[in-house]
């Protein structure tokens, strides 16, 4: 069982964290569009559980690849000062036919949300910069344990700055259009 642990940051300058990244030694691994489309019963059992079922479309953006296609579970987030949470993910080849089985089995598409991402690899953690539509710019410092991102967050000057636990998800859900099936939609 994979668990995820991380920390999440509103990003007011982009490019003075790319500079920071850099100096510590860290190096840009992929640049993408993401769809992420959550999936939820008719009655939204996952979301009030705190869980998720996504699926995640990525494109290539600039000149570096993107990472593959996923179906993802995500557990309820724990307790503590980084979010940390069961995580099961596995690749798809194709989105529409994992979508498709989704839905065969009573499942919905409930929230879908596009975000730009900026990968970086800089010691044992994953750095994200993403930007998502309304929403603005974000930091993900994602990493094995709650040592390794705590130390990359003081490693980027984040210490001092309050992490947010709310996903993307719950954010897209907030400020998203509601379409005509019920889904909430935030696109670029």
């Amino acid at each position: 069982m994979a668990i995820e642990i991380e920390f999440k940051f509103p990003l007011p300058d982009k490019a003075e964290v790319r500079q920071r990244l850099i100096a510590a030694g860290g190096a840009v691994t992929h640049d993408e569009r993401e769809t992420n489309t959550l999936f939820d019963t008719p009655e939204r059992e996952l979301l009030a559980a705190d869980a998720g079922l996504r699926i995640r479309e990525c494109a290539p953006r600039l000149n570096l690849p993107a990472h593959p296609n996923t179906l993802t579970y995500k557990g309820p987030a724990g307790v503590g000062a980084a979010k940390s949470r069961e995580e099961i993910e596995l690749v798809v080849g194709d989105c529409a036919a994992a979508a498709l089985l989704l839905r065969r089995l009573g499942y919905e598409s409930a929230v879908i949300y596009e975000k730009n991402r900026e990968t970086w690899r800089l010691g044992p953690c994953v750095v994200t910069i993403d930007e998502l539509p309304e929403l603005g710019a974000w930091l993900e410092i994602e990493g094995p344990s709650e040592t390794a991102v705590r130390a990359m967050r003081e490693a980027l000057n984040f210490a001092d700055v309050a992490p947010v636990r709310e996903s993307y998800v719950a954010m897209a859900a907030r400020v998203g259009r509601r379409r005509a099936d019920g889904a909430v939609e935030l696109r670029f």
